[in-house]
């Protein structure tokens, strides 16, 4: 359908309905406006379905106007339809590999958050909640269907969850998984209870926590708490094993100054050896009221981690406030600058009253505005996609604050990993892409945080 409007008498018509609403207090003031001739509205095949003079017009906008200043607020329902993954595969072009396959090796996986591929060949997820799955033949290494585990793993800590995205996070397997079957996982359990009575009233607070277990069988054993942080408000944890063998873990700092005070873990990037001890060489070892654990600060709300498996840089995503999501390149005792500068936005619309560029803030690689929700980072450096070696993949789970409108985000990065151009991929199946990893199959793996969440797996379609 078309719509054409009459061309102007005296100056162009341009007010919104905004603008129309404040100047056209009664049907008088609009019927006056000489800026509308008329409007013609057309089907696809140019036949004119109606026409309205400029008066004719006029009055009928006044008089939805002046309905619509009377009408209470609707709430609006936004967001796109669900989709339920029915096929076995799907194929889609793409900008430079051309046509991919995705293939469903799982589902019914319950908001799962992270997974951790097998040597041979299973792969490990964690649900939302206390759960951890296991996916027998995920990468189809024996050449056998793909099946989820009806039962979870044993002895995952029965720590109740605080809030719908509490409990078990990340998964990471040990550099040496192959003979000591150790396997890292990030949980946020139950810390300060909430007084509701209070002025203002308080939230439940929540603590992060570092463990690992040991997998025999079907079972984690001698699990350890390697790090406990103090109870606050924090969000999401990803965990990582950088080149220099020290595990790197993020911690959410949405709200309040945390994220800025070097006294609190929350809103940081941390680094552990394998034992959870601090490494001598932590940047704010031994400075005065310093937690020694931190590596970089000034973080939201980080949900994606990984190590270039080339360089060794450890890249982080992060969520900005509506809008200003970020990449960045984490250094020691840099500072990235939340909550006082971001790109993003309050959730109301305005923006922060700081430029987002300060001397001494570090600036992001990546950034995106709007958002698109990052979670899960990889660096694709298999040999099945040759046109995608050396770009950087971005789980979504939504783009700009829109319901399932996720997708797979491939950032093509020249070796010193400035941005040169991107692309959004698996969009059409409007799923929460929430992680994202390259098999040792070369073969590319992702997580879609849905009610049936789905593990996938990229392959060329030839």
């Amino acid at each position: 359908m078309r719509i054409h409007r009459g061309r102007p008498r005296a100056r162009p018509w341009r007010a919104s309905v905004a603008t129309c609403r404040a100047r056209a207090r009664t049907s008088a003031n609009i019927a006056r406006e000489p800026a509308i001739r008329g409007l013609s509205i057309h089907n696809e095949t140019g036949e004119t379905l109606m026409r309205m003079k400029g008066s004719a017009l006029a009055a009928s906008l006044a008089v939805a106007l002046l309905a619509s200043a009377g009408a209470p607020a609707q709430q609006l329902n936004i967001g796109m339809a669900p989709v339920t993954l029915t096929e076995s595969a799907y194929v889609f072009d793409t900008a430079e590999q051309h046509k991919i396959r995705v293939v469903v090796v799982a589902k019914g996986l319950n908001h799962p958050f992270s997974v951790a591929l097998l040597p041979n060949g299973d792969a490990l997820v964690s649900e939302r909640g206390t759960k951890l799955r296991r996916v027998r033949n995920a990468t189809g290494v024996s050449g056998t269907a793909a099946m989820l585990e009806p039962a979870e793993l044993k002895g995952v800590p029965a720590l109740e969850p605080v809030y719908r995205n509490g409990g078990l996070h990340d998964l990471a397997l040990h550099p040496q998984f192959a003979q000591n079957g150790l396997v890292y996982f990030t949980f946020n359990k139950a810390g300060k209870a909430g007084d509701p009575k209070a002025t203002p009233p308080t939230r439940q607070e929540s603590l992060v926590a570092l463990m690992r277990g040991k997998l025999v069988g079907d079972a984690l054993t001698n699990v350890q708490e390697l790090f406990v942080g103090p109870s606050g408000s924090t969000s999401g944890s990803r965990i990582v094993f950088g080149k220099d063998g020290f595990v790197y873990m993020t911690t959410g700092g949405p709200f309040g100054p945390a994220a800025q005070s070097i006294d609190s873990i929350y809103g940081k990037v941390l680094r552990f050896t394998a034992d959870g001890k601090v490494p001598a060489d932590n940047p704010l070892v031994g400075k005065k009221d310093a937690r020694p654990e931190i590596y970089s600060y000034g973080h939201r709300d980080s949900l994606g981690l990984t190590v270039h498996p080339v360089n060794g840089a450890i890249l982080q995503a992060e969520h900005g406030p509506n809008g200003g999501d970020e990449v960045n390149w984490i250094l020691p005792g840099k500072n990235y600058g939340w909550p006082k500068y971001t790109f993003g936005r309050n959730y109301d619309g305005p923006h922060f009253p700081d430029p987002p560029i300060a001397e001494g803030i570090e600036q992001p690689l990546i950034l995106w505005v709007p958002s698109i929700g990052p979670s899960g980072l990889a660096i694709y450096t298999g040999d099945k996609f040759p046109a995608w070696k050396g770009n950087l993949f971005v789980g979504s789970v939504r783009w700009g604050e829109i319901p399932r409108t996720g997708s797979l985000q491939r950032v093509v990065l020249t070796d010193k990993l400035d941005e040169i151009r991107r692309e959004a991929l698996l969009s059409e199946l409007h799923q929460r892409i929430r992680d994202v990893r390259q098999g040792a199959d070369g073969l590319i793996y992702v997580l879609t945080d849905e009610d049936d969440g789905a593990l996938l797996r990229i392959e060329p379609a030839s």
